[in-house]
C-alpha cells in the first residue's frame, strides 16, 4: 500500500491505474470501514482510501480534538484488505487557504442530523467534493449507517454532474446488533451493554409498521419514550420514506418496502445514530 499526503503524489500513484474506487474515512477504522474496502475491491482496479478528520463537519461544542486518531492501526487494517493507495493529507493540503467557499446542500440537510448538528452537511459535502476532485474516482463507496449522508452525497454527485457512481454498503453490526462506529470506543462498559437498545427500538418500530401500523407519530413517540426511560437523551426517532427521506403519508399509503426508521440518541457523552429498513434489504439505495 502506498501512503501519500499530497495531491501531487496522489496523481502520480493513480496515473494509469485503471478504474479507481474510493472510500473516504476519518480514520479510527473498524470492521464496518474494512467491509467498505472489501466492497470497493469488487468494483474496480485500484482501491483508494482516505483518512482525514474533517474539521468543517464538527460543531463548536463537538469532539474534533477528542476524535480518536489511530493512524498506524488503520494502516495495518487497510494493508490487510489490499488497499492500493491511502491518501492521508494534512489540513494545509486540504485547506491551503481558509475555506470560504462551501457546498450549500438542500433543505434535507437541515432536518434529522442537520437539525441537531447545524452546518454538519455543509462541512461534509464541502470536504467530500474536495476529495472527489483530488482522487477523481470512478466509483465511491459509502455506508448505509449514515443514511442521510448517503442521500445527500448521492444528490450532490447528481446535481454537479460528477462522473462517479455511488455504491451503498449495508451497515455492519456487532453480534448484539450495535452498529459499528468509531464513536463506540467512547462508551463505558455499562453503556456498551445498553447501546444495542437503539437498534432494537428502531427494529421494533419497523416490525410494527410491517404488521400494519401506520400511526407513525405515535410509534415515534413510543420509541423516544422507551429510550428516555432507559436513560438515553433522544434527539430523534423518525419514520421516513427511504427514497427521499420525506415524511410518509399519515394515512399509511406508502408501501412498507419504501420506509425506514432513523434514530439518534446519546448515552452519557456518546451520541449514536442508526437506521433500519422496515423490510430488511427491501429498499435498494
Amino acid at each position: 500500500m502506498h501512503i501519500v499526503t499530497t495531491s501531487v503524489e496522489l496523481d502520480e500513484r493513480l496515473d494509469g491505474r485503471g478504474k479507481v474506487v474510493f472510500v473516504p474515512t476519518m480514520g479510527n477504522l473498524h470492521q464496518g470501514h474494512l467491509q467498505l474496502m472489501r466492497i470497493a475491491r469488487e468494483q474496480g482496479d485500484t482501491v483508494v482510501a482516505s483518512i482525514f478528520v474533517n474539521r468543517l463537519q464538527f460543531g463548536p461544542n463537538e469532539d474534533f480534538d477528542r476524535y480518536p486518531r489511530t493512524f498506524e492501526d488503520d494502516c495495518d487494517g487497510l494493508r490487510r484488505e489490499g488497499v492500493d493507495v491511502l491518501f492521508a493529507p494534512q489540513e494545509q493540503e486540504m485547506f491551503p487557504t481558509p475555506q470560504v467557499y462551501r457546498v450549500y446542500p438542500p433543505s434535507l440537510a437541515e432536518e434529522l442530523e442537520g437539525q441537531f448538528r447545524p452546518g454538519f452537511f455543509h462541512g461534509v459535502c464541502t470536504v467530500v467534493l474536495k476529495l472527489f476532485n483530488l482522487v477523481r474516482p470512478d466509483v465511491a463507496v459509502f455506508g448505509k449507517k449514515d443514511r442521510q449522508q448517503l442521500k445527500i452525497v448521492r444528490g450532490m454527485v447528481q446535481q454537479f454532474n460528477l462522473p462517479i457512481r455511488i455504491v451503498p454498503a449495508e451497515t455492519v453490526r456487532a453480534e448484539d446488533g450495535l452498529a459499528l462506529a468509531s464513536r463506540n470506543s467512547y462508551l463505558t462498559p455499562a453503556e456498551r451493554i445498553e447501546a444495542p437498545r437503539l437498534y432494537r427500538t428502531l427494529r421494533w418500530c419497523a416490525d410494527e409498521i410491517d404488521r400494519g401500523r401506520h400511526d407513525y407519530a405515535n410509534l415515534e413517540a413510543q420509541a423516544r419514550a422507551e429510550l428516555a426511560r432507559r436513560g438515553w437523551k433522544v434527539d430523534y426517532v423518525a419514520i421516513r420514506h427511504g427514497l427521499a427521506l420525506r415524511i410518509p403519508h399519515p394515512e399509511g399509503y406508502d408501501h412498507p418496502n419504501l420506509l425506514i426508521v432513523l434514530g439518534a440518541a446519546s448515552l452519557g457523552s456518546t451520541r449514536l445514530i442508526d437506521n433500519v429498513d422496515v423490510r430488511t434489504g427491501a429498499l435498494d439505495d
